[in-house]
């Protein structure tokens, strides 16, 4: 017979963490799972690596999407460890400082959170020509900004009504945008392939543009490949809003990678089995393979319908990932180590972090000025991947020292014993080969003529916001804060020195202007 919820022990186990329940409690472990799904998302995911893969590996670039894939897999089994012993948004920043201290955790919550507001710039950016392309206007790039700054209001909006509206609204974006994709690629795959399967041993000379070395045209396929498994971890940044999240955060993360991951590979090989064309977009010639592939399988007429469908994926992917990033400067600024936290700590009426939304949207808002220069936001859009895979491999070391360490012992739902340290071996030298990866500087990665500081941006961000980051820790000290504000805690779950968690909550009145 199964149990009946209680949502008491869920604000027991967060009073016990050292917080006050105040966002919403109401997703199920499906409305979790939509939340990674939408930011993941089939969708973004192909249209942001399916031209740039094939022009620099040719079509055998698709081995790079299961490379990928396994990987990622294993920094979610990590995840799903911590997630289920400290389920709180947040989650690097509060497991890092559980794990190895307040300064490391600080440093993972402070770059992760800035990887997310700029991926937030980089979505709707690339939302905005879709809009235009619905209608057949041609967009100038401040027009293409205009819109992408409404897209992010319009997000903001949604997510201030709260957590339902939120799920229910990204619920029904992903379930349109799977069933299109699943239909689309299953219908490419069966009925209009005009290649077969030995596409994919063939690089067509993609490998000049590495100096005729295939095994570099790979790894920067992989490089590439990176920006379509992120977004899992947004399954963490609502953890505090969904019902028995220490079970069920685990699965959902599990369901939206692994769910993604599968319709990724299934259009992205229906795609080019189905292009007319390969070799012009391993040439540069087709700059939407994707579409071109759909249209010429099903006709003129499916242009406006599968533009709609791609608008309603990357808008999706827009809310739920601008959501991610308010709960997670949430979670920094009622721990007072966030700057202005008093403000971006707010709660709204309906329980939804407003504080960390208005500081999200102005953060993505601003970024998105570089829209007015194609090589500027080439730049941010760079950044922004090998800003996300800095976090992971800091989470996942910060969990392999603390594992050999002997300071934590898995000790939630999920419990791996010797073989979780070795899978967490291997997610360490993933994640740490992945951020060298990106961050390696490659002119077939950027656009023809581009300047250096381009080619270099995911060094070159990366280090930024490090650096940022540090002189933050140096001169405001907010490590020094989260004993006081933020309760502080052995990695066995113990306590030390919780605060008292009153009507105010554990962080009220803390500032890190």
């Amino acid at each position: 017979m199964t149990q009946p919820y209680d949502s008491d022990a869920d604000a027991a186990r967060l009073g016990e963490l050292g917080y006050r329940q105040e966002l919403r409690r109401s997703l199920g472990v499906l409305g979790n799972v939509s939340m990674g799904f939408a930011v993941v998302s089939p969708v973004v995911a192909l249209y942001a690596v399916a031209m740039v893969g094939t022009t620099v590996a040719g079509p055998a670039w698709i081995w790079a999407l299961p490379v990928v894939l396994a990987g990622q897999c294993l920094v979610v089994n990590v995840y799903a460890e911590l997630a289920s012993q400290w389920p709180l948004a947040g989650g690097p920043y509060q497991w890092g400082r559980r794990l190895l201290g307040p300064a490391f955790g600080w440093l993972g919550g402070w770059v992760w959170q800035f990887a997310v507001m700029f991926g937030n710039t980089t979505v709707a950016y690339l939302a905005s020509p879709w809009v235009f392309a619905l209608f057949g206007i041609t967009p100038s790039p401040g027009a293409m900004v205009a819109v992408a700054v409404g897209i992010l209001l319009c997000c903001m909006l949604v997510n201030a009504y709260g957590i339902r509206v939120l799920s229910l609204i990204v619920s029904l974006g992903i379930g349109a945008e799977a069933v299109a994709s699943v239909v689309v690629g299953f219908s490419l795959l069966l009925f209009f392939r005009d290649h077969d399967f030995v596409l994919f041993t063939d690089t067509m000379g993609a490998e000049a543009l590495s100096g005729g070395s295939t095994a570099s045209a790979f790894l920067a396929a992989v490089a590439v490949a990176g920006w379509a498994f992120i977004g899992f971890d947004a399954c963490v940044s609502t953890s505090e809003e969904t019902r028995d999240a220490g079970r069920q955060v685990p699965r959902a993360m599990w369901w939206a990678l692994l769910s993604v991951g599968v319709v990724v590979i299934l259009n992205a090989m229906a795609v080019a089995l189905a292009h007319p064309a390969p070799e012009r977009v391993v040439l540069g010639e087709d700059a939407d393979p994707v579409t071109t592939a759909v249209v010429h399988s099903f006709g003129s007429w499916s242009d406006k319908p599968f533009v709609a469908v791609v608008l309603v994926g990357f808008l999706a992917c827009a809310m739920a990932s601008q959501g991610g990033a308010a709960r997670g400067l949430y979670s920094l600024a009622r721990d007072g180590v966030f700057p202005f936290s008093r403000h971006v700590r707010k709660v709204n009426g309906r329980r939804a972090p407003i504080g960390g939304l208005v500081a999200s949207t102005l953060v993505s808002g601003t970024a998105l000025l570089l829209g007015l220069d194609a090589t500027a936001i080439g730049s941010l859009i760079a950044f922004g991947t090998a800003a996300t895979f800095l976090p992971f491999f800091l989470t996942a070391l910060a969990a392999l020292v603390a594992r050999l360490r002997g300071t934590w012992v898995p000790a939630g739902h999920v419990q791996q014993g010797r073989k979780g340290t070795f899978l967490n071996a291997l997610a360490v030298l993933w994640t740490g080969f992945e951020v060298v990866n990106v961050c390696w500087p490659r002119a077939v990665l950027a656009p023809p003529g581009a300047p250096w500081y381009q080619v270099w941006a995911g060094l070159i961000g990366t280090a930024v916001i490090v650096l940022a980051g540090l002189a933050y820790l140096v001169v405001r000290r907010p490590q020094d804060r989260i004993g006081a504000h933020g309760g502080d805690f052995h990695a066995h779950g113990t306590e030390e020195g919780r605060p008292a968690v009153t009507a105010a909550g554990p962080a009220a009145g803390a500032d890190a202007p």
